[in-house]
């Protein structure tokens, strides 16, 4: 049986109507491509058989009442294609700003949990011809990591359709009995999980001490609860905005290139530039700089015996603070030069497996409830903003891809938002082209697209200043 890992599982336990712990993908497609021509039906069969060698979309949860450990995965013995792609046709312009409408409502409503955590929207009706693709998958299942990972497997170099893997055809996507359940649970909490305490315990005590020393030194990541708050960081709805936009990357190269930074460095310091703007503009912008929690994924980390179960989300978060309060974008890409070495450097010093050990402890029940009174009661607005803006960058292949066979022209991902951190943006590199999509509480960022538009003015600033 495949048990999901304490991570993996916090995502079930944190969701409420108004927090949806999903992933989701905007990709918009070239339909032309498509062999014999575009259709739905010939887009869902092919979907259909690609799905017979990837037994992750066809699991879904298992748990029992008697079952003290986290869920399970399992096969849907009653899987039905129909129930996850979907079709629907835009109202005319069919422009951007529709498409993104319509994916906001969406990105706002729960996943089935009785069946696999996955759905496909095909979005017709499109102003210049293509097709739009809105995948949703829950944070439970994937990462940024293997979600691009299975997002792949959807994927091919050409617009034929390639021959699967024999060996994955049909292959069970997990099965568990209930006296398995029940006994494998029984094992893992009386006896694994205090080994992982003892484990755990002595490192995570000497944190807040290295975290002090490097504080004394100004070489510490900003501390949690030391943001600046803004009107995104409190108990957020279910209502979503979305907006996204596509750069050139050979433009961010160039600026990379020019102010001898990382990409990574670029990205923020265009996303501090954007945010900036958008917070003048709605008079909200605070004298100090924000604070971005930055995910870092840690697939190719060890665990060191720690971890009762591994899981598919390894992931963890570096603290950033963003140079909101500087008003030139070169300062800017500056002072995110510093502020990022500083942090990778914290970031590294810490033990990578930590919160995902300490996960693995949670109990379920106490999970949820407190995530309740923590919303009912709003107190994200009556402490101290955690961080302001969860901002990921993700990069992919350097070359054309082909969904289903057609080709790809942009792939704008998408996370979830939490109470306390109601803006989300998340970059993808992909054929040469920067995809932003920033995602956000309706009632708190009303409209998306001048936080975008800001971003894109940010990038043509530092061109001019690479010209200057």
């Amino acid at each position: 049986m495949e048990r999901l890992s304490g991570l993996d599982a916090s995502f079930l336990y944190l969701e409420s109507r108004s927090m949806l712990m999903q992933v989701v993908g905007i990709i918009e497609l070239d339909p032309s491509t498509m062999i014999g021509g575009y259709s739905f039906d010939r887009l869902r069969t092919e979907m259909s058989r690609r799905i017979t060698a990837m037994p992750t979309f066809r699991r879904k949860l298992h748990d029992s009442f008697l079952n003290i450990d986290h869920p399970v995965w399992i096969e849907d013995r009653s899987f039905d294609i129909e129930r996850h792609v979907h079709r629907v046709a835009l109202p005319a312009p069919g422009s951007d700003a529709e498409l993104a409408e319509f994916c906001s409502h969406i990105a706002g409503v729960p996943l089935d949990r009785s069946k696999p955590l996955w759905e496909i929207w095909v979005i017709e009706g499109r102003a210049d011809d293509n097709v739009s693709i809105m995948l949703r998958m829950h944070h439970a299942g994937v990462d940024g990591v293997s979600a691009a990972d299975l997002l792949n497997q959807l994927c091919s170099l050409t617009p034929e359709n390639p021959e699967l893997d024999e060996q994955m055809i049909g292959k069970s996507a997990g099965g568990s009995s209930f006296a398995g359940l029940v006994a494998d649970g029984l094992v893992n909490f009386t006896i694994r999980r205090p080994i992982s305490v003892a484990r755990l315990l002595p490192q995570t005590v000497a944190v807040p001490f290295q975290w002090f020393n490097r504080s004394r030194n100004d070489e510490a990541m900003p501390t949690p609860f030391s943001a600046p708050r803004v009107a995104f960081n409190g108990t957020i709805t279910p209502h979503r905005s979305i907006a996204f936009t596509q750069v050139s990357l050979d433009d961010v190269k160039r600026i990379k290139s020019h102010f001898d930074v990382k990409l990574n460095d670029v990205v923020m310091a265009v996303c501090a530039g954007g945010l900036r703007k958008y917070l003048a503009d709605t008079d909200d912008l605070p004298d100090r700089g924000l604070i971005a929690a930055v995910p870092v994924s840690t697939h190719d980390e060890g665990d060191d015996g720690k971890l009762v179960v591994q899981g598919t989300n390894k992931v963890t978060a570096m603290m950033m603070r963003l140079p909101t309060d500087l008003d030139d974008p070169v300062d800017r890409i500056d002072a995110v030069r510093t502020s990022s070495v500083k942090a990778k450097s914290h970031h590294k010093s810490l033990d990578a497996s930590l919160l995902r050990g300490w996960a693995q402890l949670i109990p379920p029940n106490t999970l949820n409830a407190a995530m309740r009174v923590y919303a009912n009661y709003e107190l994200a607005e009556r402490h101290p903003a955690v961080v302001n803006v969860i901002i990921s960058n993700v990069p992919g292949p350097a070359f054309p891809l082909y969904f289903l066979g057609s080709r790809i022209k942009g792939l704008f991902p998408l996370g979830p938002v939490m109470h306390g951190m109601g803006l989300n943006i998340t970059v993808f590199s992909c054929d040469g082209q920067l995809n932003i999509g920033a995602i956000a509480c309706k009632e708190q960022m009303p409209d998306a697209w001048p936080l975008m538009r800001a971003i894109e003015d940010d990038i043509k600033l530092l061109l001019e200043a690479c010209d200057a």
